[in-house]
């Protein structure tokens, strides 16, 4: 008898710890992926990475500063989130990756974002890697290809905004070039907040 109900607690214990570990996709959101460790330079060529992320939200994408087609765009849409979060009171960080980093100093992130009035209290613009570090980098951490063609100036990359959760996984992405849907990802952030 007393056998049975050790074994039973020992159930319950590990059903609390498998439910626990799943609250963020028992909430609606299935992890797509982990973010790997990473240090790199953010705009004022300070490092910044992972740990400074360890518990917050934040949301994030792939631009560079010489780009002719989706990059400002997106760069100004991810504005919009950022002023739609601060007139929500939501804590998070908006981490921008240049996939260009052998043209994107920090001094060129810095003066590419300032364009947008963007921001610099939660957005970080970072480099300060090789270009075969950020390609392998956006596709184990985020599943999007980038790739920078041999004697071309221009990067192909993906244009989608990542949500990352307080864990470091990303549970969610959103078209970042046409019709961002900014209600959704404002909600969807605070409802990571509560988790």
């Amino acid at each position: 008898m007393v056998y049975l109900k050790i074994i039973r607690l020992i159930w319950l214990a590990a059903a609390f710890i498998l439910l626990s570990g799943c609250s963020t996709a028992a909430s609606g959101f299935k992890p797509i992926s982990s973010v790997e460790n990473f240090h790199y330079k953010d705009q004022e060529g300070e490092s910044f990475g992972l740990p400074e992320l360890k518990g917050k939200i934040w949301v994030a994408n792939f631009i560079f500063t010489s780009c002719t087609t989706v990059c400002p765009p997106m760069t100004a849409h991810m504005k919009k989130i950022q002023s739609l979060g601060a007139e929500e009171n939501i804590p998070f960080e908006i981490v921008s990756f240049s996939v260009d980093p052998q043209i994107d100093t920090p001094e060129k992130l810095k003066s590419f974002g300032s364009q947008f009035g963007t921001s610099f209290e939660n957005w970080h613009f970072l480099t300060g890697y090789s270009q075969k570090q950020i390609e392998e980098f956006s596709l184990k951490s985020f599943k999007t290809l980038v790739k920078k063609p041999e004697n071309e100036d221009q990067v192909i990359h993906g244009t989608s905004f990542y949500l990352i959760n307080k864990e470091g996984q990303v549970v969610k992405s959103y078209s970042g070039v046409e019709n961002p849907p900014y209600e959704d990802i404002i909600q969807d952030m605070k409802r990571l907040q509560q988790l």
